[in-house]
């Protein structure tokens, strides 16, 4: 396989792209909005948390991702405060401090999530992360609790508009890194399929 970052997608594989992974979901008010780690873009995930929680569109938030190399905090710490500081009441703000990845994201936050508010208790998840990791938030969600239904909400700092990710080659590189991981994920059944065909 080419290096993503040197690969450049022809106008069908863009389309796809655009149109599979890359995708918008309409918002209504959720149990709960899932904030996954980063170490990137950290202010604009909080000012996206911050719109949300001010529009109503969540009772509870989690907040899930451990330390990263060349911090003395988790990303969980550093975005939760930063969420407060905003005006999200601490309480409603549950944390996971441990996790490494997107997968881990999920797996260690569903025990958090069972142990105070109770899984069978949450109807629906807004997932809220970068652009181009997309839709791949709410299929590892998908794998690990289907029953809930998912929204999904991304951000990014990029100039360039989402549609024409593929121009910017950074935007095409992160993308294309995150693509070509759906398959074989799917495979090893890290993720399933969301939205369902």
């Amino acid at each position: 396989m080419e290096e993503a970052s040197n690969r450049l997608p022809d106008a069908g594989e863009i389309a796809d792209i655009t149109a599979r992974h890359l995708i918008r979901t309409p918002l209504k008010p959720a149990d709960l909005l899932f904030v996954f780690g980063t170490r990137e873009d950290v202010g604009r995930r909080v000012d996206e948390a911050f719109r949300l929680w001010r529009e109503g569109l969540f009772r509870w938030s989690i907040v899930s991702g451990g330390v990263t190399p060349g911090s003395g905090l988790s990303e969980c710490e550093i975005i939760k405060a930063a969420m407060v500081a905003r005006g999200i009441p601490p309480e409603r703000i549950l944390e996971e401090h441990r996790s490494t990845n997107t997968g881990e994201n999920v797996v260690f936050s569903l025990p958090i999530i069972e142990a105070v508010l109770g899984l069978k208790n949450l109807r629906s998840v807004i997932c809220l992360g970068n652009s181009w990791t997309a839709r791949r938030y709410p299929m590892t969600l998908h794998r690990h609790w289907p029953e809930v239904e998912k929204m999904l909400v991304t951000v990014d700092s990029f100039d360039t508009p989402r549609e024409h990710w593929h121009t910017d080659p950074v935007f095409r590189a992160r993308v294309l890194a995150e693509w070509d991981k759906i398959e074989p994920y799917k495979a090893k059944g890290f993720i399933a399929e969301w939205p369902e065909t």
